[in-house]
């Protein structure tokens, strides 16, 4: 018995010095992002003032998670969205789901699936479901704050809303994370 906890112990001391260190870290994150659409008063050669692009939307996310062996990191995410068109706010709230499919030296190329609630303050529509796919790339950085920038597209039921009660929008952001 005195050689079988031996052993065990031995064993289990060997195993803790060759570890890689933590598997699992918890981490914060934050994004801002907005939203653009085409400009249909935009005439290209003629120098009207009219911008080609123009922003239709600002999106603001936080959320809380853990990272899984520098791979797939899960969190629970809570937002603010706003359309400019429309004039309307939503809450998404939602899990997401992110693979980083390249590593290196820090640095992390990323794609990222989020699903979820959208919460209407209003009565003007009603509550609906909330899709997200990001891609993005995040940045090393010497401290324990990560900058990130990602494509996203967001897509939102909305029942009552225009074509087909869908509001699509794709939008640039700047993120962080921190752990």
């Amino acid at each position: 018995m005195k050689h079988i906890l031996l052993s065990f112990f031995l064993l289990s001391i060997t195993l803790s010095a060759t570890a890689q260190g933590k598997k699992i870290s918890p981490f914060i994150t934050g994004s801002f992002d907005v939203s653009f659409t085409v400009n249909e008063n935009f005439t290209l050669g003629e120098d009207d003032g009219e911008s080609f692009l123009i922003p239709t939307g600002t999106f603001f996310r936080f959320g809380a998670g853990y990272e899984f062996h520098n791979r797939f990191l899960l969190s629970l995410n809570a937002g603010y969205d706003y359309h400019f068109p429309y004039a309307i706010n939503a809450f998404p709230t939602y899990v997401a789901a992110r693979y980083n499919i390249w590593n290196n030296e820090g640095d992390a190329f990323f794609i990222q699936y989020g699903r979820g609630k959208m919460w209407r303050p209003s009565f003007r529509y009603s509550d609906g479901d909330y899709y997200q796919y990001v891609v993005g790339w995040e940045f090393e950085s010497d401290s324990r704050w990560k900058p990130m920038l990602q494509l996203s597209y967001h897509r939102k039921h909305i029942t009552g809303f225009e074509d087909r009660g869908v509001l699509e929008s794709l939008s640039l952001g700047i993120a962080f994370r921190f752990f």
